[in-house]
């Protein structure tokens, strides 16, 4: 069995994930657009694994957008994306709240139509190792 751990950006919630991910989807939906303020949204999926809250589970919050089954749970104080259980049996784990390394690439892009338009042209675009002067 794989553990991986993982936290929020202020430290205040903390977690281990003890179990393999089934599946590792980067979303390019609008929902995810909105609630990431990026391209995609990039989760890990498990109908196995087991979510532990190792400190901080009073300061997560979950949320479900009227209507849809598009949901996500983040930290009270610091607002970064935190694992969820909102649809029963499936653990949803955003890939960068992760501390550990995770050794499976993405299984698929879904929602693929729905790409910001400034997407299709990334690979144009220069690139730094940290913030350019």
């Amino acid at each position: 069995m794989t553990d991986h751990s993982g936290s929020c950006l202020c430290g205040t919630v903390t977690f281990e994930v003890k179990g393999e991910f089934g599946s590792f989807y980067l979303c390019h939906c609008q929902h995810c657009q909105k609630d990431t303020g990026s391209a995609h949204a990039a989760n890990l999926f498990s109908r196995s694994a087991r979510l532990v809250w190792l400190s901080g589970a009073d300061a997560v919050t979950s949320f479900t957008l009227p209507g849809t089954r598009h949901n996500r749970s983040f930290c009270q104080v610091c607002g970064s994306a935190l694992p969820n259980t909102q649809v029963a049996g499936l653990l949803v784990v955003p890939a960068g709240c992760l501390d550990t390394d995770i050794a499976m690439l993405p299984t698929a892009h879904i929602f693929s139509s729905s790409k910001a338009v400034w997407e299709y042209r990334l690979g144009e675009v220069p690139a730094f190792a940290g913030l350019p002067e």
